[in-house]
């Protein structure tokens, strides 16, 4: 820690603190001190005007990584949160598991509530997830009653968490936004399934909004047997390894990619409800990624140039840097 100045120690602590929900003795671990200089630092951070609504992240010591990726990838804005140490393979104790995606979460926030704020009437595009979920989490205090929140894929699903559905009716009771989803299942039975009910009126016309977002928010998932997919049910075991034998390695709303981060041939990804890559490339496209696992899928949909901000936690952002 003796190379990091006192701007960034405070802008750690508070992240840890109040953003990764560690307590004093454990955030003193992590960083290497003792709990009262913990304590000095968070009351140092609030009267710096560090910890306010928001937590500001600038000193956070990966300005160079987020402009490292940010030229390689020809992203518009990298965001990064603070590392904490890990790499490939690590794995979180169960208090800390969800603070990638907690950071990531807080920090897109952040971000729409910047653009709720310039664009009061903007559409905002959403996908589904843990990731997402977060967001919902960091928007007390904002009214955009004139704003519009749309799903980007099929909502209704056999487990509710973190759905399509919820995330919407989330953002929308938070601000006070209007919001709308597509009323049809996350994967259809067929192809055929898929086109009848993509030509629903009433789906198509929430499917042409959410084509034309102002701001496509979207998380990104491995395909493996502890990613949500799994966990919830959403793909099967069997459906699993013939998707890893077609070539894809993540997805993003239910379309499955490969290394090249697009699209693969597969039957699951002829029946996904959802707005496409190419929809989703003409618009601001936001991609969040939270933790180390997710970093091969995350550079893969980086290479596709579907990507304008990227918001990423400080780990992987580092081993993407090294990838």
């Amino acid at each position: 820690m003796k190379d990091i100045d006192d701007v960034q120690i405070m802008s750690r602590a508070a992240w840890l603190y109040y953003v990764g929900g560690l307590n004093q003795e454990e955030t003193a671990n992590r960083l290497g001190m003792t709990r009262a200089r913990v304590n000095k630092l968070l009351q140092l951070a609030k009267e710096a005007g560090i910890v306010s609504i928001s937590i500001d992240s600038r000193g956070n010591g990966l300005l160079e990584v987020e402009e490292a990726l940010r030229a390689r990838f020809n992203l518009e804005r990298c965001i990064c949160s603070p590392p904490l140490g890990l790499t490939r393979g690590s794995r979180l104790p169960g208090h800390l598991k969800d603070f990638p995606r907690r950071a990531v979460g807080s920090l897109a926030a952040a971000l729409l509530r910047d653009q709720l704020a310039r664009q009061p009437d903007s559409v905002i595009g959403t996908g589904w997830g843990r990731t997402l979920d977060q967001i919902t989490r960091n928007m007390a205090g904002v009214r955009a009653p004139s704003a519009r929140f749309v799903s980007l894929m099929g909502s209704l699903t056999a487990n509710s968490a973190f759905n399509p559905f919820e995330v919407v009716q989330a953002l929308a009771r938070a601000t006070g936004a209007e919001g709308y989803f597509l009323a049809v299942p996350f994967i259809a039975n067929s192809a055929e399934d898929r086109d009848t009910l993509l030509a629903q009126t009433t789906v198509s016309a929430v499917l042409d909004m959410a084509r034309r977002p102002d701001l496509a928010i979207i998380s990104v998932g491995e395909l493996t047997d502890e990613s949500l997919l799994r966990q919830s049910g959403m793909i099967s075991s069997s459906e699993l390894s013939a998707l890893r034998d077609a070539g894809a390695i993540g997805d993003t709303n239910g379309i499955f990619f490969g290394a090249d981060g697009l699209p693969v041939d597969h039957d699951l990804n002829h029946r996904t409800l959802a707005v496409g890559f190419d929809s989703l490339r003409q618009s601001h496209c936001v991609l969040l990624s939270g933790g180390v696992e997710k970093a091969e899928a995350t550079l893969a949909l980086l290479h596709s140039g579907l990507v304008k901000t990227l918001i990423i936690d400080g780990d992987t952002a580092c081993l993407l840097n090294e990838m």
